[in-house]
């Protein structure tokens, strides 16, 4: 992983604890695809368009992507064992491609409607699963791959409690998107609910092996409104993701006035 404008940006050359070929390939093959490319940025609109909400297009997930093969790359190393490709009888090598195309496809279903997004997701990201896994995959493995894939969108924003270990890696990735930059759009137009005003108070967020933990999430903020973020909205995502005793979170206060109301919090 490379380190891009305090994000940890996915990069095929580099080397990684799982087998990283295939997924290469596949990231390959998204990157080109015109249909993909064209929701990543039409799911935008109705969130931020209409609704007033954070970014939820094709740099949200671009972030999201980069962090769920972070999260996961940094479990592999710490001997965290993931379930979804094995109880499939698939092969390693799947487990990355899994989280990969999850972490791409969850969000399209904002095409249709920011509530209940996760489940309009399903179907739109099937048809999408439908013609790119025969790509790489024979009949069998493709529909175990869809299945692994669909389960892990729609684990991430829902009641429904994720079963995987990949699908726990999209929940938690999917909240490490937090920085200001994702409320940009709605903050400059005068957008000040808490979702976008918590999210203007983080600068920064680095995922880094722990000492005691596989992954130490660190999360730099400017003011005492990032809590919001990491109390409520994070903290829900790490609960019940199967991960909650891999990943440390802590989140620091840097801002310099004397009178701090929250100087650390830790998860």
């Amino acid at each position: 992983m490379s380190e891009a404008s305090g994000t940890h940006a996915y990069d095929p050359s580099e080397e990684h604890a799982f087998p990283d070929g295939k997924v290469n390939d596949v990231l390959a093959y998204i990157e080109s695809d015109e249909e993909i490319q064209a929701y990543l940025e039409a799911q935008n609109v109705n969130p931020v368009a209409r609704k007033g909400y954070n970014d939820h297009g094709a740099k949200h997930i671009e972030i999201v992507r980069n962090r769920a093969l972070r999260l996961y790359d940094l479990l592999k190393r710490g001997g965290v064992a993931f379930n979804g490709a094995t109880d499939q009888g698939l092969d390693e090598a799947d487990e990355a491609v899994i989280v990969a195309l999850a972490a791409t496809l969850h969000d399209i279903g904002h095409v249709v409607h920011r509530d209940d997004h996760s489940y309009y997701s399903i179907p739109l990201a099937a048809d999408l699963l439908d013609r790119l896994l025969p790509e790489f995959y024979g009949t069998g493995d493709a529909v175990r791959v869809k299945a692994e894939v669909l389960h892990a969108i729609l684990c991430h924003h829902t009641e429904e409690e994720p079963l995987t270990t990949e699908a726990g890696v999209i929940r938690v990735a999917d909240g490490l998107d937090m920085e200001r930059g994702r409320s940009r759009i709605p903050y400059e137009r005068g957008g000040r609910g808490i979702n976008t005003i918590s999210s203007q108070a983080i600068r920064e967020v680095t995922l880094e092996p722990g000492d005691d933990t596989p992954v130490l999430v660190e999360i730099k903020m400017h003011n005492a409104a990032g809590v919001y973020q990491v109390d409520n909205l994070l903290k829900e995502k790490l609960d019940r993701s199967m991960l909650e005793d891999s990943i440390r979170i802590v989140a620091i206060n840097t801002s310099g006035d004397g009178e701090r109301l929250v100087e650390r919090i830790e998860l």
